[in-house]
């Protein structure tokens, strides 16, 4: 699901990734992220949440639950959002 750098990620393509996952909780945390956020976020915000619904789904939801810190540098403002939902 990686984009390119710099391409617009489609708002409906990453509603789809945020409601189709492998784990009911992180199901739940994403749909009501993409629900309260996601059409506020620009470009670089959609390409962040592109690469963060890259991660496997327990290593996603371990970095949501703050068990696990992200490494990637870019993607830690949308981490802090997703903790706060």
């Amino acid at each position: 699901m990686t984009t390119v750098a710099g391409a617009d990620v489609p708002l409906g393509r990453l509603r789809w990734h945020c409601m189709r996952r492998g784990l009911l909780e992180l199901d739940l945390v994403l749909q009501r992220f993409a629900q309260r956020e996601l059409d506020g976020l620009d470009a670089a915000g959609r390409a962040a949440l592109d690469r963060l619904l890259d991660y496997d789904d327990l290593e996603l939801w371990e970095i949501v639950c703050g068990r696990r810190e992200c490494e990637d540098a870019r993607l830690k403002g949308l981490v802090a959002l997703l903790r706060a939902q």
